[in-house]
This record gives C-alpha cells, structure tokens and sequence, in this order.
C-alpha cells in the first residue's frame, strides 16, 4: 500500500476514533457533573477512568501525528528504491572511470604516476603549480607533459607565462 493512501487511513481513523473518545470524555464528564461528585467509592472510579481516558488521548494524538506525517512527509518506496538505483548507477560510473585510470597508471614511472594524478585531482592545474605537487623540475614536467600530450592524454592551454593542463575526454 502506498504511503500516502496508508496516511490517509491512519488519519480517517485516528479522526473517528477522537470523536468517540471525545463523546465519551464529555459524557464522563456530564456523570461526574450529575453527581456532584465528592470523595466516594463511585467518584473515585470515575476520576480513575477519566485518568485513563486522557492517556487514550495521548496515544490517538500520536497516531494522528503518524498519518500526518505519512501523508506529507514520507517519500514513497519506489522514490526511495529509484534513489537507491541511481546512486548505485552513478557509483559504477566512478569505479568504471577510476578503473580505467588505475590500468593507465601502471605502465607509467612514479615521476608520471605523480604528474598524472595530480592533474587528474585538480583539472586546469598550471605547470608552475604542478612542479610543486609533483615535487618535479620544471624541465621534467615539461618533458612528463610533451610525452602526454604526444598520447593525447592532456591537453595544455596558454595562461599567462604558464600553461593549464587538463586531461582529455579518455577517462
């Protein structure tokens, strides 16, 4: 059963069952009323009842909260399960690209391994920047980025004195 239409009974229950428990408070209320009630065996029991009554009307308080909140607030499962499946789906993407990353990096030295990976961390990184985070000479970068572009696995742009690199659409 959908949510909302579970919502909808709770509350269309919780709404009858609050009538009857609100009729049967007042009528209490009229007995206790009608005999004018002082500390007596039968008063007693009425104020017991009426004790219990008001807890009732705690407990028909919360199913009503329980509808209300079915009918407004919970998603339905399909919206759930189409989330789920969705970010599984977009997760598999990822490894796919990651997987296809981590092949390209095994034949690379360490030095290529380092330049590699940091333009893949921050695309766009300038050459000045990547010699820092590769903790390489800018000769080697320079070399390191030449062979790479000869693969066509970056491409650099002009920025400044420098040049951006960003990897291509291989991965």
């Amino acid at each position: 059963m959908e949510t909302k239409k579970l919502g909808f009974l709770i509350l269309g229950i919780s709404v009858m069952l609050g009538l009857v428990m609100f009729s049967f408070i007042s009528s209490l209320g009229a007995q206790g009323n009608a005999m004018n009630c002082n500390p007596t065996q039968e008063c007693q029991q009425l104020n017991s009842v009426l004790g219990i009554s008001h807890i009732a009307v705690g407990f028909l308080a919360f199913i009503f909260a329980l509808g209300f909140y079915l009918l407004f607030f919970n998603k339905d499962q399909g919206d759930v399960l189409k989330r789920y499946y969705d970010e599984k789906l977009e997760k598999n993407v990822e490894n796919k690209n990651n997987d296809k990353f981590s092949l390209l990096l095994r034949p690379l030295d360490e030095n290529e391994r380092k330049v590699l990976t940091a333009i893949k961390e921050q695309d766009g990184i300038t050459q000045s920047t990547l010699k820092y985070r590769a903790d390489l000479s800018k000769a080697k970068i320079s070399q390191i980025l030449t062979d790479f572009e000869r693969k066509n696995l970056i491409a650099r742009k002009a920025k400044g004195k420098t040049y951006s690199v960003f990897l291509t659409n291989n991965f």
